[in-house]
């Protein structure tokens, strides 16, 4: 097959086994993570990247190779969890650039189109650092390039090849060129999966469908399979609350025009508000009979044919078949990502419209939170990722956004987001204005945490063992051993005699006899701080800390 030329048929094959083989590795690829806190996993974020565009493919008869690179493109942006998975589908969106400009590539095309895909993928990080999938990739481009200059004649076969060695050689460098990689002896996980993409895409060139095996982790669950789709008669669950601004409307003719566009209607109204509960193919119109009564205070739509999907396909980037975007009420809104019922709780409380489910382990994907920019009743809709590695998915959502204009504030971490929601003047008159202000707030906050070693390490000379109680301050790690003395040390370090605020959120499976232990010892550490505790339930960390 020396002088195959890829076609759509060909690159949607390609996509496939890429998403196979690195959804086969990702566990291998998880355990080159350095740092020994449970993460998003660079693994499980690519494999679930690639998974959404595996998806969408799939869907696709006989595509052209425009079709097959654009539907690629699209659904890796939608479907992008993590820095790795941003960049991921920033290499994609670039080849798509050039792929799309002819019906079959060649060698030169296909080391042309890694080239724009490396250009846009660097154009769009800030800092890119040597050492990481950005390095790998480009090296291999710039390498291939030179070969394909050198010698036209090379085959899109011959030329995947010379990518996949020359990126092989660039990711045994990388050990060398970030100091952490360097004493941990292991080359960089977004590297190594990008790699294991492209053997996966050469593979199906070369005709090989290989038979994978990916470990699944034995539990009791449901059996969606045995629900087919036909069996949902609507497709959206719409829930909403509206305030009763007019009294007078009668809420027996909403009852009746939502029972004539759908099913499974619940409405409950008293003095001040009606809230209602509807499966619709219609959220638009239902919507709009709400507004009627006054503002609409909350909004919920889901898309239950592709939640029903999501759980017979483990794994598939949830990717409605139609974006909502409820019409504007006010001029700004607000989204939050966080995990646990208590901080949803104070994040609605502190004036969050919506709050996307995630954090550290779960990062969200691109289209989770312009899914939920799209509930927001807003002109201007503010996003607060609240974790480092969900601030480029939440950018990416930027160029998504169509009616309502999306400014990411980046925060990094919850308490940092707190005191952004904090510093919201819902009267400014603008949103650069209040994005200045709320990213301010968000500087001044100096943020801990205690988790556990997710695997054995070795961290700068410490030797950290699984299970482990971990703390850490400013994203960097303070100390690990037993509970009470990493405890004791992160509270040393966080607290100063300047210290004025203090805030304790804790999570699944503490209790509030052991945070009250946290609370004494930062009243030890500075008596005159004010102190709050919160039941975050967040999962991943038992205490998250702020001092400001």
């Amino acid at each position: 097959m020396a002088d195959t030329k890829i076609n759509g048929a060909l690159f949607q094959f390609m996509v496939t086994e890429g998403a196979l083989a690195i959804t086969e590795q990702k566990e291998q690829i998880n355990e080159l993570n350095v740092f020994p806190v449970p993460d998003g996993d660079t693994g499980t974020n690519m494999s679930m990247t690639m998974t959404a565009a595996m998806n969408e493919l799939a869907k696709l008869s006989e595509p052209t190779l425009a079709k097959a690179a654009d539907t690629t493109a699209s659904a890796l942006l939608r479907g992008a969890r993590g820095n790795s998975g941003v960049i991921l589908s920033l290499l994609f969106r670039g080849m798509a650039k050039k792929l799309r400009e002819t019906e079959a590539a060649n060698g030169r095309d296909l080391a042309l189109a890694l080239r724009e895909g490396v250009d846009t993928a660097y154009k769009a990080v800030m800092k890119p650092a040597e050492g990481t999938i950005l390095t790998v990739s480009r090296v291999a481009a710039q390498k291939t390039v030179e070969q394909c200059q050198a010698d036209d004649s090379l085959s899109a076969e011959q030329v995947l090849a010379a990518i996949v060695e020359h990126g092989r050689a660039a990711l045994a460098e990388t050990v060398h060129q970030n100091p952490v990689l360097e004493k941990a002896g292991v080359v960089d996980a977004g590297g190594f999966g990008f790699i294991t993409i492209l053997e996966g895409m050469l593979d199906a060139m070369r005709g090989i469908h290989k038979e994978r095996t990916v470990e699944q982790p034995a539990r009791a669950a449901a059996n969606f399979e045995a629900i087919r789709d036909e069996d949902i008669t609507f497709t959206y669950c719409t829930e909403f609350i509206a305030e009763r601004k007019d009294k007078a409307r009668n809420v027996g003719r909403l009852r009746a025009i939502l029972n004539d566009i759908g099913d499974s209607l619940v409405v409950v109204e008293d003095d001040d508000i009606v809230k209602v509960h509807v499966h619709t193919d219609q959220p638009n119109k239902a919507l709009e009979e709400g507004l009627k009564f006054g503002p609409l205070l909350t909004v919920k739509i889901e898309n239950m044919r592709e939640q029903h999907t999501a759980k017979v396909i483990e794994g598939t980037a949830d990717t409605p078949k139609e974006r909502v975007i409820v019409p504007a009420e006010k001029k700004y809104g607000f989204v939050a990502v966080a995990a646990g019922g208590g901080l949803k709780s104070l994040f609605t409380d502190l004036g969050a419209d919506a709050v996307v489910q995630g954090g550290q382990t779960m990062n969200p994907s691109t289209d989770d939170i312009i899914r939920a920019v799209d509930s927001v009743p807003a002109e201007v809709v503010f996003v607060l990722p609240n974790n480092k590695n969900i601030i480029m998915a939440a950018e990416q959502a930027v160029h998504l956004s169509e009616e309502k204009k999306l400014v990411v504030v980046p925060t990094k971490t919850i308490p940092q987001g707190i005191s952004a929601m904090l510093a919201v003047d819902p009267d400014a008159e603008q949103d650069t204005e209040l994005a200045t202000a709320m990213t301010e707030a968000a500087s001044h906050v100096r943020s801990g945490q205690v988790t556990y070693a997710a695997r054995d390490s070795e961290f700068d000379g410490k030797k950290i063992k699984q299970g482990e109680y971990l703390s850490l301050s400013e994203g960097r790690l303070c100390a690990s051993g037993r509970e009470t003395s990493v405890l004791k040390k992160l509270v040393r370090e966080m607290v100063s005699d300047d210290s004025a605020f203090a805030t304790v959120i804790f999570g699944e499976g503490v209790t509030e006899e052991q945070a009250a232990e946290v609370e004494n010892l930062l009243h030890k550490a500075n008596k005159d701080m004010e102190i709050s505790v919160i039941n975050g339930g967040q999962p991943v960390y038992y205490y998250i800390l702020s001092v400001e």
